[in-house]
């Protein structure tokens, strides 16, 4: 059977790529055909009135000088930004070419997983999107996966007035998944319908054989943020003296922090070699903590106000909510303290299996 898979999976950044794929990788083992379907950018609703922080305009030599400066570093150098990298090797490891795939015939359209249902982000890759939501689609049935509203809430969606259209579309699924409780809710009061739950498909791929071997490196903490995001003076403070007193170097995967000892390009399976090595984790994304779930590592997550829906959820699910840093004072305490890998682990196997299940039940 052809099913197509509507994601984030242009979206420049690992956790859009593990979870592509891993979906991807999932459903193929189910003995299916997978191409991935595009979705057309629609205006957003929420716009951002000002940027937070105004940025100096810069002038036409300066702006002439930094294209250079890409230039030299991609083609004089050979030093690939993860921008160039996602378009020419990632999104082809996925099967997608850079032309955009709309509208295909499949027999199963599958949504998620990511935020995809995130309907009132202000982000121009996304806006109001309601192909996201199966409108217009060529498919014989749709059905969602793990499929996330991220910091949209059931009160916003009422105060812009979308909740009869985005409730209409959404009865139309033939099964929805989610992946947290704030989209259950939301679901739930739109189509007087409960989703299921399930796990990000990180979680349930098995990427052993695609990751490589890594021994070089040892004796490292792993920060995985968005670049500079980690820029608190405390948290960065809490983070480099910890470091300093159990003699760990301080490293950054392609999206990097100024203060770090070592920045490292790799692309998404060096990765998760990186990941299994590491002494520790620190971050404060939803990927980052899905890594440090799934490859047993001691962690702590700084939960940021835009992540705090999904990334609270996914704490209390796995029963790790208390690797969340709320104060940078208590980092080297919730570091240190031993972690229950054998419940997390259970947690995992219950939840693969009912994702597997998920999945084969609705992909007929």
């Amino acid at each position: 059977m052809k099913v197509g898979i509507m994601s984030m999976q242009r979206i420049q950044n690992y956790g859009s790529f593990l979870q592509s794929y891993g979906l991807k990788m999932t459903i193929e083992n189910l003995g299916h055909k997978v191409v991935f379907l595009d979705y057309k950018i629609e205006k957003p609703i929420v716009q951002l009135e000002k940027p937070i922080v105004q940025l100096e305009k810069k002038n036409i030599p300066y702006r002439v000088a930094k294209k250079m400066y890409y230039i030299m570093k991609e083609d004089i150098f050979h030093i690939k930004s993860m921008s160039h990298l996602y378009n020419k090797k990632y999104l082809p490891m996925l099967g997608i070419t850079e032309k955009r795939n709309y509208r295909d015939q499949v027999d199963v359209l599958v949504i998620g997983s990511d935020e995809v249902f995130n309907c009132l982000q202000p982000n121009l890759l996304v806006g109001y999107s309601r192909e996201l939501f199966g409108k217009d689609n060529n498919a014989g049935k749709i059905i969602s996966y793990a499929a996330s509203c991220g910091n949209t809430t059931l009160e916003n969606i009422k105060k812009y007035n979308i909740d009869k259209e985005v409730g209409g579309m959404l009865k139309k699924f033939s099964a929805i998944s989610v992946r947290d409780n704030n989209s259950f809710k939301v679901i739930n009061e739109l189509t007087a319908k409960a989703p299921v739950i399930n796990v990000d498909p990180v979680i349930i791929a098995d990427f052993d054989a695609y990751i490589p071997e890594q021994s070089k490196l040892k004796d490292y903490i792993l920060i995985y943020s968005y670049p500079n995001r980690i820029r608190n003076e405390k948290e960065i403070n809490a983070i480099k003296n910890f470091a300093q007193k159990h003699n760990k170097k301080l490293v950054s995967i392609g999206s990097h922090q100024k203060w770090v000892d070592l920045k490292i390009e790799a692309d998404p399976f060096e990765l998760l070699s990186y990941v299994k090595n590491a002494d520790y984790i620190i971050t404060d994304t939803f990927h980052g903590s899905i890594f440090s779930i799934k490859y047993n590592k001691p962690f702590v997550t700084f939960i940021r106000e835009s992540n705090k829906q999904k990334l609270r959820d996914l704490l209390q699910r796995f029963s790790v909510a208390d690797r969340e840093l709320k104060n940078a004072d208590e980092l080297e305490d919730i570091l240190l303290k031993p972690m229950d890998f054998d419940r997390v682990n259970s947690i995992i196997a219950v939840e693969k299996e009912k994702s597997i299940s998920y999945l084969q039940n609705n992909l007929k």
